[in-house]
């Protein structure tokens, strides 16, 4: 169902059906040419990550996800024709890399040197490890700060003495 509102997204065939059906005026616009990688490529990565999900939801593995996604790089290269598509695909041991730092000169290195955790590479300069740059449209807005709650210092009697009763703090 159509809700009332602003959009800005790609109109696909679920979609056209419903704006076809729907008793609501809408407004819409070619794709600018300017724009169309970035409006297509934010759309169809949407449909990749439910896909994927979709796989994993129905038994498949890791591996299943990482062939898939390998199988739409492949389908890519094949149109283009562009062979530096093919060091895109993600390799077999499917990791993230999390960190790179400088042997000779990073503290950290050095500090975990021997380390199982630490796997360093030596790479060219490419479009594959080039530092990741912009904000991403699934990025999480920073983590909100932790409340503090105090409460006041409590005074009784015991016999006629006053007794303090440090104040506590709750995080």
């Amino acid at each position: 169902m159509l809700h009332d509102g602003l959009y800005e997204q790609a109109i696909n065939k679920g979609l056209d059906s419903e704006l076809a059906s729907a008793d609501k005026l809408s407004q819409t616009a070619p794709i600018d040419t300017a724009e169309a990688s970035r409006v297509l490529a934010k759309y169809v990565a949407e449909v990749v990550e439910r896909g994927l999900d979709n796989l994993r939801d129905n038994g498949g593995d890791l591996n299943a996800q990482v062939a898939l996604a390998n199988q739409i790089i492949t389908t890519i290269q094949a149109e283009t024709k562009e062979a530096d598509f093919d060091s895109l695909s993600v390799a077999e041991r499917a990791e993230q890399l999390l960190a790179l730092f400088d042997r000779q000169n990073s503290i950290w290195a050095s500090s975990v040197r021997g380390s199982s955790i630490v796997k360093t590479t030596m790479s060219e300069y490419s479009v594959t490890s080039r530092p990741i740059s912009g904000r991403f449209s699934f990025s999480r807005p920073p983590a909100e700060p932790v409340s503090v709650i105090s409460f006041p210092s409590l005074v009784f009697t015991r016999n006629g003495r006053i007794f303090r009763k440090a104040s506590g703090v709750c995080a």
